[in-house]
């Protein structure tokens, strides 16, 4: 196969359903694989991992001339980043730490709960509808403070958002930015209004720890409220509905599995990280560096778009025992499913919560379900790579 079409083949939505074996042959053709228009893919465990780290490597677009001046602090480098994610972080660490994440974990059950009441044997559901999408979100959303009622705007924004954050080769995506950035707008605005109503007025919510900071040097601004706040949000569930549905995937493809979680359903935190390695949601990041660098003797210079695939390196033989067999017990489990480095997911502890509280809930029901369809269909995104919808049978 011709490797430098690598990175079209991958995120080409025919290969949306099983990535792995492109994976393998990034692997084997190097740990650099340039592609055309000066970008380059990088599939080792080990390489990733340490590029991760590397403070030459940069995750804002305008290293290259690219984006625009509003920015989440996502795609920001440090110190900018390590400010503004430190004080976005405040409402989840002391004091607040117990009642934001913890405190949340019976909430949790219990929107989980309501959600499996409405299943019934003999019926038809579709996991992301009626269960993976509503479950993350109706959680972040009572985490920032959004009235029950407003959760339904959200869909379109986060979709239109999200299509526009994927890594797309050699195309013409200018209509998904625009759509994209005006999404990012209206949400924006709509959480910064909401945040607005309770300045003065505190309530026990992330937005109104946001607005009523007593202390100015640890306020964000405006512009970067709405933006934080919007990360919040997207971030808060689009991952964790890829997380659990593709948790329910893979147990439904290997009944074995399945009935050893029944059996012990104690393993569910450690079968949450394998899935987190196995069939991660998030398969890639890029990175730019800002000077030149070396990779296994390979220059890489600066201004290059860097696509580290950790879906790859999630699957790498040279760092994972057995990396294409699911292992709900496996222990040396030092994955990529929540990258690392300074950009480590800062959501990770609540979509882990989220994750064992869904599939250790959904354990039960699985035993008789079946798979509607396989593989179902998936989201165009190859970046945050999940079935889009994903029909089973009780």
């Amino acid at each position: 196969m011709d490797t430098d079409t690598l990175f079209a083949r991958i995120t080409d939505y025919a290969s949306r359903p099983d990535p792995y074996p492109l994976y393998a042959e990034l692997r084997a053709a190097g740990p650099v694989v340039r592609q055309a228009g000066d970008t380059c893919l990088i599939g080792g465990y080990h390489e990733i991992a340490a590029l991760l780290h590397d403070p030459r490597m940069s995750a804002d677009p305008r290293t290259r001339g690219e984006g625009t001046a509003r920015l989440p602090f996502l795609r920001l480098d440090d110190p900018e980043h390590h400010r503004q994610r430190t004080l976005a972080m405040r409402p989840f660490g002391p004091p607040h730490s117990p009642h934001r994440v913890d405190g949340m974990r019976d909430e949790i059950h219990g929107i989980t709960r309501e959600l499996l009441a409405s299943f019934e044997s003999g019926r038809r559901i579709d996991i992301v509808d009626d269960f993976a999408y509503p479950l993350p979100v109706t959680v972040i959303c009572r985490l920032l403070g959004v009235p029950r009622e407003d959760e339904p705007l959200f869909r379109a924004w986060s979709d239109a958002i999200v299509a526009s954050a994927d890594v797309r080769p050699d195309e013409d995506a200018t209509q998904t930015d625009k759509a994209g950035e005006q999404a990012r707008m209206e949400m924006g605005g709509y959480l910064l209004n909401l945040a607005e109503q309770r300045r003065g007025h505190p309530s026990d919510d992330m937005l109104s720890a946001f607005v009523n900071e007593p202390d100015p040097a640890l306020r964000l601004t405006q512009e970067e409220l709405a933006e934080t706040a919007v990360l919040l949000l997207i971030a808060g569930h689009e991952t964790t509905v890829n997380l659990i549905t593709n948790g329910v995937l893979t147990l439904l493809r290997r009944p074995e599995q399945l009935d050893h979680l029944r059996r012990e359903p104690e393993l569910m935190p450690r079968a949450v990280e394998e899935l987190l390695r196995f069939e991660p949601p998030v398969h890639m990041r890029e990175r730019i560096p800002h000077a030149d660098i070396d990779v296994a003797g390979t220059t890489i210079p600066r201004g290059t778009s860097v696509i580290l695939v950790l879906g790859s390196g999630n699957r790498d033989p040279k760092r994972f025992h057995e990396p294409d067999r699911f292992d709900p017990t496996r222990t040396d489990n030092q994955h990529l499913g929540f990258g690392s480095g300074i950009h480590l997911c800062y959501g990770a502890p609540l979509a882990r919560l989220e994750a064992q509280a869904a599939l250790g809930a959904l354990l039960p029901h699985l035993g008789t379900a079946r798979l509607a369809q396989d593989p179902p269909p998936y989201r165009q995104n190859a970046m945050l790579r999940g079935p889009r919808h994903l029909p089973l049978d009780l």
